[in-house]
């Protein structure tokens, strides 16, 4: 059982042997754009525990915004350089410093609906900005399942070979993002790895919390979109610092996700069946949903660390303590595009 944060961001950031495998083969510096956000903090912290545990003399070094000054001590008290910049203005991307190793990680989702020209910034300007700018470099950059189209429930999910079709702007952008690092690898040769992820799995947040805080207010479960896929952040975070040895120009595309294609009635009942009640449903499960098949994946890095079951058993008891979280719903459940 995982009892405060202190020990959630222990177990998030603590390296696999396969991880520090990888982080023995990088030559030079780790640079992290975006690393303020949810994911980024404990990946930050992984990539430094796995490069000491090297031996190597490495610089891990966390570019963000840091509008929350906390994030920035805490890595910085645990030897991660961190650099304040806005990754939309050009002369600041280009003041950053030199790395052969970058990682791509911010985005916009949450708002989009209400501005989308920042929207349109962050996930397309930017990237091409720091295309650009890392031009030189190996890049892994995230990106989301939402930029493809909503697959029957029992195909497995969109493979890496299914044709894009991304719904809202957000989605629409996320696309973009893809487009500018496939552009600069293309016409300068830069390795890339681009990781269609979704969804990450934190204690703090993620399509778990959203399902089982429900259950345990004992509030309606829609079940429109009645299947997702979830993947441990502690895991996705593994396969991006793995997943460098897998750039490659013309840029490489890998879904970041669970083996499995999940029930949200299943989830649903596992958590009630935890907490002792009964789950409230609404609708119907329509016959498609957006989903990805992370077969390759699995198949090149290997399988996760966590099932679904035993993140549902962290989660509930995460949630019967009432531990913190972001107060950020995913907003799953949406089919329209816009969040």
């Amino acid at each position: 059982m995982i009892h405060n944060e202190e020990s959630l961001e222990e177990l998030l950031s603590r390296p696999s042997e396969a991880d520090i495998a990888a982080m023995s083969k990088l030559d030079g510096d780790l640079l992290v754009l975006g690393a303020a956000g949810k994911m980024g903090p404990s990946l930050v912290r992984r990539a430094r525990r796995a490069a000491d545990a090297t031996g190597k003399s490495m610089r891990i070094i966390a570019v963000a915004r840091f509008t929350n000054a906390a994030v920035a001590d805490s890595l910085t008290k645990d030897g991660i350089e961190v650099i304040r910049a806005e990754l939309t203005d050009r002369e600041a991307v280009w003041k950053l410093p030199d790395a052969p190793n970058v990682i791509f990680m911010a985005g916009r989702k949450f708002g989009s609906a209400g501005n989308q020209p920042l929207t349109w910034a962050v996930n397309a300007w930017a990237p091409g900005l720091v295309a650009d700018r890392y031009s030189a470099s190996k890049i892994v950059a995230f990106s989301t399942g939402n930029v493809y189209p909503f697959v029957p429930v029992e195909s497995g999910g969109a493979t890496e070979e299914t044709e894009l079709a991304p719904v809202g702007e957000y989605a629409q952008s996320a696309l973009a993002r893809e487009r500018m690092f496939e552009y600069f690898s293309n016409i300068r040769g830069t390795p890339v790895a681009i990781l269609r992820l979704n969804y990450a799995i934190d204690l703090r947040y993620g399509v778990l919390l959203d399902i089982g805080q429900k259950i345990f207010e004992r509030r309606p479960i829609d079940l429109t979109m009645g299947y997702v896929n979830v993947i441990w952040q502690g895991d996705a975070n593994s396969i991006c610092l793995r997943a460098f040895e897998l750039a490659s120009s013309p840029a490489r595309v890998l879904n970041v996700t669970g083996s499995q294609t999940l029930a949200v009635r299943w989830i649903a009942e596992r958590f009630g069946a935890f907490f002792g009640v009964v789950p409230i449903f609404e609708g119907k499960e329509a016959a498609n949903a957006l989903l990805n098949n992370a077969s390759l994946c699995n198949r090149l890095l290997g399988p996760q660390s966590l099932s679904p079951e035993e993140m549902i058993v962290m989660m509930a008891q995460w949630i019967g303590v009432d531990g913190p979280t972001y107060h950020k719903p995913t907003h799953f459940e949406a089919r329209d595009g816009a969040f």
